[in-house]
């Protein structure tokens, strides 16, 4: 038998085991999983649905592999290395020999740096950061007493925290010290608009300063205070300053780091061939998106390598993981109620400068929209949209099949101007089979029907058999809709109230996670 250790029992992790199963066709693989939490893998996209109060925690539980060759400690993180040796050494002195060692670590919320913060370990009473089930529901706890909160950082975390809180009726106040909002996404223009929308929803905001220290009295958080001097009050402060792979069991045992663990095209460690690092903690060549559709890419393909199935090298099409190449895995959507963001590819404030590149741009902050689209030898290589959703839907589509753009690019502005309102699910009628319904599992119309062809008869049906609706929670609705399309057109006089929701989703979900 072939012994793989896996440390990380989080999405990616948990990810790599099922796929490696079922890969292993020849049952060649003893799988052993090293998980610091002790609580099942759960779906870390979502935690800032639990702060808008549309998820409970419980729903967020993610299916779990049972195998007589598989062994999933959970609660026990790994303490040491041996590579010599080939052996994981856990926290509980258990020692694990592997063929094969795959680091799924993930990352750990980044701290900053500020007077009267202290360390991840000892921040101060009604400081959280967001990146543990623990610290979605110690935020949750806590908004039973705030009157006002901050949120540190206006990335993607950090905007839908924000809008979560305020659903919960507490003021929020959002800092951050770059230009634009969601900067990595977004340029000032779109972030112009960005915060306009986030001033209809109460939400206060500082964007281009930053904070300069927090301030506690008799032990409880009395707010923040800015650079410019300004103490903006607040009993609650959601820390939201990005993220740090956690690279230290790599350091330890002297593999090669720099901001993660570097891999090659084979995910493998350039210092040891039996190392692998997939997800948050890996640096590929190409980059890190931070999404987690990248680390369930990377996830797959190792297993297909591992098994002999296919080359790890390859993407989803076949073709290798190329920097600035179109993919699903880099199309990133804001979840949060009243802020309609999509970017894909090219975009943000810090984009370099390519003369190849043709830009076309339609800004109009007072009705709230901003849409821009990056151009390059024919094809759509980036797109920004804000409070432009069925502009956004169709560029989505164009960009993930890289399908030809008309004559003229500026056609593809032209429907924001119509006025189109935030489109419902996608009609599933006129979706070709090979359209993508969930981006982050790479799960087409085909592979649905699929699904229900075999027999699935719910959402949570189509999710175990292919894993929709899994990742960011963004393609609940399209899936609803797809069920009720193939239950109606089989079975024309169905009752209505057999009909799916993504609220009976949701509801379902939880249920079946609390049995």
């Amino acid at each position: 038998m072939t012994r793989v250790v896996v440390v990380g029992n989080g999405m990616v992790g948990s990810r790599f085991v099922d796929e490696l199963l079922a890969a292993d066709h020849a049952s060649r693989f003893d799988i052993t999983v090293l998980g610091a939490e002790s609580c099942e893998p759960y779906n870390r996209v979502l935690l800032s649905e639990v702060l808008a109060g549309r998820y409970d925690l419980a729903a967020l539980t993610l299916p779990s592999p049972d195998h007589h060759r598989l062994q999933v400690l959970r609660g026990v993180a790994a303490e040491r290395i041996d590579r010599e040796d080939r052996v994981v050494v856990g926290a509980d002195r258990s020692r694990h020999r592997y063929d094969h060692l795959v680091l799924a670590t993930g990352s750990s919320a980044r701290i900053p740096l500020l007077r009267g913060l202290g360390h991840a370990d000892t921040l101060p009473a009604g400081v959280h950061a967001l990146r543990t089930i623990d610290d979605a529901r110690e935020i949750v706890a806590g908004t039973l007493n705030a009157r006002r909160a901050v949120v540190l950082g206006a990335g993607v975390l950090g905007l839908e925290a924000a809008c979560g809180l305020a659903r919960r009726g507490v003021a929020v106040t959002v800092i951050h010290p770059a230009s634009a909002v969601m900067e990595r996404q977004l340029d000032e223009a779109a972030s112009r608009v960005v915060e306009t929308a986030m001033g209809r929803l109460g939400i206060d905001h500082r964007i281009g300063i930053g904070a300069e220290a927090v301030v506690v009295d008799s032990g409880g958080l009395r707010g923040v205070r800015l650079e410019d001097g300004e103490l903006v009050d607040a009993q609650l402060l959601v820390l939201t300053t990005g993220t740090v792979a956690n690279t230290a069991l790599a350091v330890d045992s002297g593999l090669a780091t720099d901001r993660g663990i570097l891999v090659g095209a084979g995910l493998d460690s350039p210092t040891d061939r039996r190392v692998y690092a997939i997800g948050d903690c890996a640096q590929p060549a190409e980059g890190g998106s931070g999404l987690v559709a990248q680390g369930w890419e990377q996830a797959r393909r190792l297993a297909a390598r591992l098994a002999g199935s296919g080359d790890a090298a390859a993407g989803p099409s076949g073709d290798g993981p190329l920097a600035g190449q179109p993919s699903s895995t880099d199309v990133v959507r804001l979840k949060a109620d009243g802020l309609d963001v999509v970017s894909m590819g090219v975009s943000g404030a810090h984009r370099a400068a390519d003369p190849a590149h043709r830009t076309l741009r339609l800004s109009d902050p007072d009705l709230g929209r901003h849409v821009e689209v990056v151009i390059s030898g024919g094809a759509l290589v980036g797109a920004t949209c804000v409070g432009a959703g069925s502009v956004a839907a169709d560029l989505v589509a164009m960009y993930t099949r890289r399908t030809p753009l008309p004559a003229d690019p500026a056609y593809l502005l032209l429907p924001a101007l119509a006025g189109q309102a935030t489109p419902g699910p996608a009609d599933p009628a006129t979706l070709p089979p090979e359209a993508t319904v969930c981006r982050c599992n790479a799960v087409t119309k085909a592979d649905i029907t699929g699904s229900v062809d075999d027999g699935a008869d719910s959402v949570e049906d189509v999710a175990r058999a292919t894993r929709a609706t899994t990742g960011c929670g963004g393609c609940a609705d399209d899936v609803c809709a797809l069920l009720h399309w193939l239950r109606d057109s089989r079975a024309p006089h169905a009752d209505g109230e057999n009909r799916f929701t993504q609220g009976k989703h949701r509801t379902n979900t939880t249920e079946i996670a609390a049995l």
